[in-house]
């Protein structure tokens, strides 16, 4: 049993077989899926997809690279689809200043709006964080009431105790099975299992052996079993446990 918890099947890249590999999850053992969306088009797909399937589930949200696209229907065009129950979560949103694809300033405001609306529906936050880290730790303690999550977490030991200290989770994909993976690893063998969370950020970030494919939630045994070797548990336990977490952070 496994919780992809960010997952992207609004993606083009499954626009020829999307229907055909959503059916197989189920009897693959990939129990929970978060497909979370990027703008609003994307957002309004995902909860398309979370009403199709039982066993997905949406998140809503501007991603940074999207902030420019913002005006000033789009929170309430957001907060319009949590009257859906099938949605359950603000994201991904966040900053990125590897790309810059849209203005700092934008990106800033952006996503304080989403951290104010996530405070405001009681909804947990998925957050984007790359080469941002100083900006994103200063917005998101401002809002310590609400329950997030940094997905694709890559950071140190010393910036994941700042969030875990905050109550927030950590989730982790495909790229803890890469070479140069040794801060994420660190972090995963110090931190409580209780806030673990599993992802593959799909159609991005494909685990090894399967780097440079197309991603998907098939993959997931691939990272639990990383974990587990860190961990030194079994997969069986990373899957559970994560599962469990999955549940408890998005409330399902």
């Amino acid at each position: 049993m496994y919780f992809d918890t960010h997952a992207h099947y609004y993606d083009k890249r499954f626009n020829d077989d999307r229907d055909e590999l959503l059916s197989s999850m189920p009897a693959a053992g990939i129990s929970y899926i978060l497909s979370a969306g990027s703008n609003v088009k994307s957002s309004k797909f995902c909860v398309e997809l979370a009403n199709k399937y039982s066993f997905i589930y949406a998140a809503v949200g501007v991603h940074p690279h999207d902030a420019k696209s913002m005006n000033e229907n789009t929170i309430s065009e957001l907060q319009e689809l949590f009257s859906d129950p099938k949605v359950v979560a603000v994201g991904e949103t966040g900053l990125d200043y590897h790309y810059d694809f849209s203005p700092r300033d934008v990106q800033k405001i952006c996503f304080r709006e989403q951290l104010e609306l996530a405070r405001h529906l009681g909804k947990p936050i998925i957050v984007h964080e790359r080469e941002s880290l100083n900006d994103t730790l200063e917005m998101i303690c401002e809002f310590k009431d609400i329950k997030g999550v940094l997905h694709c977490f890559s950071g140190s030991w010393e910036t994941a105790k700042i969030i875990l200290d905050m109550g927030w989770y950590l989730s982790f994909g495909g790229v803890i099975t890469f070479k140069n993976a040794r801060r994420a690893l660190e972090v995963i063998e110090k931190m409580p299992l209780d806030r673990i969370m599993l992802e593959t950020d799909c159609p991005y970030l494909a685990p090894e052996p399967k780097r440079g494919r197309r991603n998907s939630s098939l993959y997931l045994p691939y990272i639990a079993e990383k974990i587990a070797d860190v961990r030194g548990i079994t997969r069986e336990e990373v899957a559970t446990a994560t599962t469990e977490n999955g549940k408890r952070f998005f409330e399902i």
